[in-house]
């Protein structure tokens, strides 16, 4: 695979396994395609594939996937803390080896009009595909979520780039385009005060004037009855997981709490956690070349 581009479908579906491996299932034993991970979460009722394939059958793949969403996916009946709008909820392609933006851009959209073809799903272009400056954000994009988006379609600023101009019934709708590596990071505190945890995400959170590149919301996981500062980083070389991480604690003591333990929802560039060795290392003159696995 001399080109590849990375895929990170994230399907609105964390808790009947049955579903989650027949989304799995359009991925596996594909040629030119290859399922890395596969992650899902009970309280956000969600799961997130990481795939990596040559640009056309990873495209073909993902079409596939599109339909048997929508085929096993109901949204009138869907419930989870994640904010979401669509069986397949958001469907970012990222640059990986020997492809650039422009790839991830144009593969994004021909995913997005043949399922539109196939399935009515509509879609919105976000991110680098965005075709106005008000669909950049997902988080403007999916305002209003499943139960609202009708009526927000309604709106000729809010119309589909692909498919219908309304929800599909049970399908809602989709967000799809091209953007760099994303960590999705979480942080969890000793606390089920989910206030507590939003509270943070305020104050770290580019859009109330936090970190640039961070995206953030309190979440309350009912399985283990904890307090969580959910993210997404948008560009780990601009807003390093070590900086927010110290922030977060930091900001934990104001209200009395302590930071239990943090994780991260799907793969990782490597370099983002050579960040954090160096940092709290405090590693003079460190290089990657340095580890052993870079020089094998």
């Amino acid at each position: 695979m001399n080109q590849l581009l990375e895929c990170v479908p994230n399907y609105s579906e964390g808790r009947d396994l049955s579903v989650i491996e027949q989304l799995c299932d359009c991925f596996r034993g594909k040629p030119g395609v290859r399922l890395l991970d596969y992650t899902w979460d009970h309280d956000h009722n969600r799961c997130v594939l990481t795939i990596v394939g040559e640009p056309e059958p990873l495209r073909d793949a993902v079409v596939e996937s599109v339909g048997k969403a929508v085929a096993l996916i109901d949204m009138t009946k869907h419930q989870g803390q994640h904010p979401r709008m669509g069986c397949v909820d958001v469907i970012p392609f990222i640059p990986i080896r020997g492809t650039t933006l422009g790839d991830a851009d144009r593969i994004a959209k021909e995913t997005a009009r043949l399922a539109a073809q196939k399935y009515g799903q509509p879609f919105f272009l976000y991110e680098r595909s965005a075709t106005a400056p008000h669909r950049v954000n997902l988080a403007e994009v999916r305002k209003g979520q499943f139960e609202g988006m009708a009526e927000k379609m309604k709106d000729p600023m809010w119309r589909p780039d692909f498919g219908p101009d309304t929800i599909h019934p049970t399908g809602g709708v989709t967000a799809i385009g091209a953007r760099m590596p994303l960590i999705a990071y979480n942080i969890n505190l000793d606390t089920p005060n989910v206030e507590i945890a939003s509270a943070i995400a305020k104050t770290i959170r580019h859009l109330n004037g936090g970190f640039r590149y961070c995206k953030a919301m309190g979440v309350h996981l009912a399985d283990r009855n904890l307090a969580q500062v959910s993210m997404n980083l948008t560009d780990f070389t601009q807003t390093a997981m070590y900086r927010v991480f110290e922030t977060v604690k930091m900001e934990a003591r104001r209200y009395g709490v302590n930071v239990l333990g943090s994780e991260i929802v799907g793969l990782v560039p490597q370099q983002a956690l050579l960040d954090c060795a160096a940092y709290y290392l405090q590693l003079e003159k460190f290089d990657g070349q340095q580890v052993l696995e870079n020089r094998l």
